[in-house]
């Protein structure tokens, strides 16, 4: 890479003087392409070009207002309003400036959680109705508990019976 001085005096020598690429190489050091590179360079620079005329220019400013009135909108049903306005373009097209004039969501700001194993769980009880046991109706629960770290899940039921709790694991114990 060169500086701007050694890229300036390279266009001098080049442009005023007419030395050739290989002499201004020799004179300066540096390799004969890096002297090309610094002559070449501007040209495929694109100044002053005029934008080009889109079928949607028209219909800008109805999509815009559209599009902050129902941020969500899709792209195809814009497209279909625009078709009953005389819009003929393809919905291709439609949709890279959808895409474009779309407004950003605001992002969600969250903390996220992070523990190490077995450091916490955490635990619930659930309902799950009735259960017959022999001529009775005992009310049915469940113990869950989740592990943070490892999403192990560990689950008994279990339903009263008279002044007992009887339980029944229904999972074995995550290990």
């Amino acid at each position: 890479m060169i500086g701007l001085e050694q890229w300036t005096e390279i266009r001098r020598l080049y442009y005023a003087e007419h030395w050739t690429a290989g002499t201004i190489a020799s004179a300066l050091g540096v390799h004969r392409d890096t002297v090309l590179n610094a002559i070449e360079s501007e040209r495929f620079n694109m100044r002053g070009g005029r934008p080009r005329v889109s079928a949607l220019d028209l219909y800008l400013p109805f999509i815009r207002g559209v599009l902050d009135q129902y941020p969500r909108l899709r792209a195809t049903r814009l497209y279909e309003m625009l078709r009953d306005r005389g819009y003929r373009g393809s919905v291709v097209q439609l949709r890279r400036v959808v895409a474009k004039l779309r407004p950003t969501p605001k992002a969600e700001a969250y903390l996220r959680l992070q523990v190490l194993p077995g450091e916490e769980g955490q635990v619930d009880w659930g309902s799950f109705g009735k259960v017959m046991i022999g001529r009775a109706s005992r009310a049915l629960s469940c113990f869950v508990m989740v592990l943070s770290w490892s999403r192990a899940m560990h689950a008994i039921f279990a339903s009263v019976f008279s002044s007992k709790l009887s339980v029944a694991p229904a999972l074995p114990p995550a290990r």
